[in-house]
């Protein structure tokens, strides 16, 4: 039977003729439901992501092994063998687009292994809530602390990519919440935390995708009892709480519950109509209900059976007491207020991320929805509240963020995670730190590596110039022509851009260097996304004599974003070079930071002192060092040089790189030397590090000596500066030779 009558079709026609746009009221017409109720906005289409992009270990972190001597909290424990057991199951911590992750999960080789613990079985996400800004996070410089103006130095921790709206925020979850899904295990469940801004559209979303028979709960959580914490609005009621739809996959999940405690002193629980037993505990009754009498005998010789003065049996439920207070343990209804809003955290919860959540939010999703040893995951992990809520309540894990200060903070959160529980004698796992590496960059790009797949040798080289010219954009630099390792130039300076597949290479730098000082070109800047260990001090020296003064810097992962270009938030920063000094006693090495140079070429302290406010000051970097400029209450300026270990955050040692070698085997010695492997593929082994917290801001510049083989190797450390980017130094010793 025909959808449309003669009249409806000769409508159509006459708007496809005059390329109007044809009247919502054909849509259903013309096409078949697909739901009863579904949320439309502009642009929605029903593709999902099946990329698979190859996973690849850029760093795993062992779990705690026997606790050393005296050493500061944050460097306490070394840890234990890397090929120590993990009972099949690392930990994954990964860096970079969750739609790409998400897609390779589901459909890459990682879906076996996530398939052999039983599936993720809850997935929580507390994605961006279309703020339209971006999101900072202020840095601690020393004994310095930004305060969220201007003038002190900040990193973009979070950005709200999808800032184009409503439809674009949509979009964006749409996919990614239908990727989640396929993901769950068939008896798990997703919650989605989110805000007054789109509670509605992401619970009509959620209704599609998981259907409404599968809806389980809208919780609320409310910021305490009262309106603490929430911004008092003109004209309306303060908004103080959050919403988190809870969704199942099946006719079938698991939920365990979990209690809220109430807590009274002693002469409220009297007047709330609470007992006390002869022997001083506390209990509440509740009626006998379809107890049988064999049942009753045994609670009556267990004391709980309470006889009334009118001949009635209740049964009794005992409460929790300390001496001076009853807690009593309610079962969590749907809003929550018993957990405090972000501003009020604990002390030991801290890291100064702008969106952080509570644990107690989370641990109480986790134990309602997952039991121990289940495997859990968050797409958004943030500061990383989802991955410390389940190590500590013995759930496998997986968190992602696009964000590397994310990244950065989720792992020193997990490391003092694992020090916490091995301080109480408590299990936890090793996890691994994941990316797609230069894969998602070529993703991004569609650039291939060779004339394979299809493609000419031209149109490879074309998508390659493609490449150049984007990078180009983003440093705001112009097209140059005439050279063979030259692409641009910027104010005055010739701009060299380094391979999108592998790092920089000493070779490249040489060539670059030749080439200039062949065309008399004094000063050029080398862009790379990832540069060869310990390039920086040896070529700086070779290439002032040949007369060239070159800058390398390092090709941010914002290139890629067109707002974050757009707002100039793609900051080339400068490679900073790491100093070390091992020491070697015996058959133990340790290592000992010596120095580090900071390169930023994102500010200068030549005008600061003129536009700083009376009685105010500015953290900035001046070749390579840091400089507190301040400006006293007689507008006299001075400017203070900082210690470089203020710039450094965290750093870890690995006591033998390259032994492992990502899909390749261990590296191997050949002739009393070492097999010399790309540093790209090694995978960072982190046996030993310290790192800042908010709480210590202590940072041991010495690691414990760490028993070794004897015979060569290679010694590595990665620090991690305030803003999270990494520099790694590798150094050759002999060990008890």
């Amino acid at each position: 039977m025909p959808r449309l009558t003669e009249q409806e079709k000769q409508a159509v026609l006459r708007c496809l003729e005059a390329d109007q746009p044809v009247p919502d009221r054909f849509r259903f017409l013309l096409f078949e439901e697909k739901a009863d109720m579904e949320l439309v906005w502009n642009g929605k289409t029903g593709g999902v992501c099946s990329v698979v992009l190859p996973f690849k270990t850029i760093e795993r972190v062992s779990k705690p092994g026997a606790v050393t001597g005296p050493q500061p909290q944050t460097s306490k424990l070394e840890f234990e063998s890397l090929s120590a057991p993990n009972h099949g199951w690392s930990n994954k911590l990964i860096w970079g687009d969750n739609k790409l992750i998400l897609s390779s999960l589901k459909n890459g080789p990682l879906r076996e292994e996530i398939e052999q613990q039983a599936g993720i079985k809850l997935i929580y996400i507390d994605p961006p809530f279309d703020v339209g800004g971006d999101f900072s996070m202020d840095m601690e410089i020393g004994g310095d602390t930004g305060s969220g103006k201007r003038n002190v130095l900040e990193a973009i921790a979070y950005r709200d990519t999808w800032g184009k709206g409503s439809d674009s925020l949509l979009a964006m979850l749409y996919e990614r919440l239908i990727l989640m899904r396929d993901l769950l295990s068939e008896d798990g469940c997703i919650y989605v935390h989110c805000d007054w801004r789109l509670s509605a559209g992401i619970r009509l979303i959620l209704d599609e995708i998981m259907s409404p028979a599968h809806f389980l709960n809208q919780i609320v959580w409310v910021y305490g009892e009262t309106a603490r914490g929430a911004k008092a609005i003109a004209n309306q009621f303060a908004r103080n709480h959050d919403d988190i739809f809870y969704y199942r996959k099946s006719d079938r999940h698991q939920f365990n519950g979990d209690f809220i405690l109430r807590r009274y002193s002693l002469d409220e629980a009297r007047k709330a109509g609470f007992k006390q037993d002869p022997d001083g505990s506390w209990f509440k009754t509740a009626p006998r209900g379809d107890y049988t009498d064999k049942s009753l005998s045994r609670l009556e010789s267990e004391n709980r059976v309470y006889h009334t003065r009118t001949g009635g049996v209740r049964i009794k439920y005992f409460l929790e007491t300390d001496g001076s207070q009853v807690v009593e343990r309610v079962p969590a209804g749907d809003s929550w207020m018993d957990i405090p809003d972000a501003m009020h955290l604990p002390e030991d919860e801290l890291t100064g991320y702008d969106t952080q959540k509570p644990e107690a939010l989370v641990s109480r999703i986790l134990r309602a929805s997952s039991k121990e040893g289940d495997l859990v995951a968050d797409f958004f992990c943030g500061s990383g509240t989802t991955a410390a809520a389940a190590e500590k309540l013995g759930r496998k894990w997986i968190a992602s963020d696009l964000g590397k200060l994310a990244i950065h903070t989720t792992r020193k959160r997990l490391i003092g995670v694992q020090q916490q529980l091995k301080a109480e004698g408590k299990e936890c796992r090793s996890f691994e730190v994941l990316s797609f590496g230069k894969h998602e960059r070529q993703h991004y790009t569609g650039i291939t590596l060779n004339a394979g797949d299809g493609r000419s040798a031209a149109q490879v080289d074309h998508e390659h110039a493609a490449y150049r010219d984007l990078i180009l954009r983003a440093y705001r630099a112009v097209k140059v022509v005439g050279f063979n390792n030259c692409h641009g130039r910027k104010a005055g300076r010739l701009v060299a851009i380094g391979p999108i597949q592998c790092a920089v290479t000493r070779s490249f730098v040489e060539e670059v260097i030749l080439e200039c000082s062949e065309k008399q070109i004094t000063s050029v800047d080398i862009l790379g996304f990832e540069f060869e260990a310990g390039l920086r001090p040896d070529l700086l020296d070779r290439s002032r004599c040949r007369g060239v003064d070159i800058a390398l810097r390092v090709i941010p992962s914002e290139v890629f974003d067109k707002k974050a270009v757009h707002k100039n938030h793609a900051v080339f920063r400068d490679v900073s070079h790491l100093s070390i000094q091992p020491h070697v006693k015996g058959t133990s090495v340790a290592v000992e930071l010596a120095g580090f140079s900071v390169f930023d070429s994102g500010s200068s302290s030549a005008a600061p002192g003129a536009s700083l406010k009376d009685r105010s000051s500015q953290i900035v970097v001046e070749k390579g060092q840091i400089v507190k400029v301040t400006r006293d209450r007689h507008g006299v300026v001075t400017r203070e040089p900082r210690n470089w270990t203020d710039w450094i955050d965290y750093w870890a040692v690995d006591f033998n790189f390259g032994r492992h070698q990502e899909n390749a085997g261990p590296r191997r010695e050949t002739g009393g030397g070492w097999e010399e492997l790309p540093m790209e593929d090694c995978v960072f082994e982190n046996e030993w590090q310290s790192f800042r917290t908010k709480k210590d801001r202590s940072l041991s510049l010495m690691s414990v000596f760490h028993p070794c083989t004897p015979g060569p190797r290679r010694l590595a450390v990665k620090a991690v500066d305030i803003f999270g980017n990494d520099t790694i130094t590798i150094v050759e010793v002999n060990v008890g030779l």
